[in-house]
């Protein structure tokens, strides 16, 4: 009987879920470099700023349903990333930005539908995306699409918080 070289798990063909890879890098922008998680975040403040003036809700509609889009790509983002990581073969892979797009759309709950303050909130969301003060650095070893996706979330309400707070204030 002959012997058998072992062979890495990163050398093995992995299947990919397709629709699941779709949503879980944001329709691939989680595959650009640099940075892919600042590629998922700037494309969803586009689509935002996009939706919202093309809608022009008014400013309880664009609040409820920045709420809403929020809360839905969180819950679809959980499964979705768990599928997309175990074929990856890596916890919480990079090109993952779905995460990013559900924390950016929390920072954009109550921001006023122009540029500045959409910048605003885009830069408070990578700041805290980055930095994950605790609890943030805490969620992300839940198991899963819960720990990718939840860390995110959370850094978006500390976005939205703080940028609430700068709103108040000027």
């Amino acid at each position: 009987m002959a012997r058998q070289t072992p062979v890495s798990l990163a050398a093995l063909p992995r299947k990919r879920t397709r629709w699941a890879w779709a949503l879980a890098t944001f329709f691939g922008a989680g595959l650009l470099r640099p940075g892919p998680g600042t590629y998922g975040s700037v494309a969803a403040v586009l689509l935002w700023f996009g939706t919202i003036h093309w809608l022009h809700p008014s400013v309880h509609a664009q609040i409820l349903g920045t709420l809403v889009a929020a809360l839905i790509v969180t819950r679809i983002g959980i499964p979705v990333s768990t599928i997309v990581a175990l074929e990856s073969g890596r916890e919480d892979p990079g090109h993952i930005v779905i995460d990013e797009v559900a924390g950016q759309l929390f920072a954009l709950i109550a921001i006023p539908a122009d540029w500045e303050h959409a910048a605003l909130a885009l830069v408070l969301f990578r700041f805290f995306d980055i930095l994950k003060p605790p609890p943030i650095r805490q969620l992300e070893r839940l198991p899963g699409g819960t720990g990718i996706m939840l860390d995110d979330v959370a850094a978006g309400l500390f976005a939205l918080a703080v940028g609430q707070l700068i709103l108040l204030r000027f």
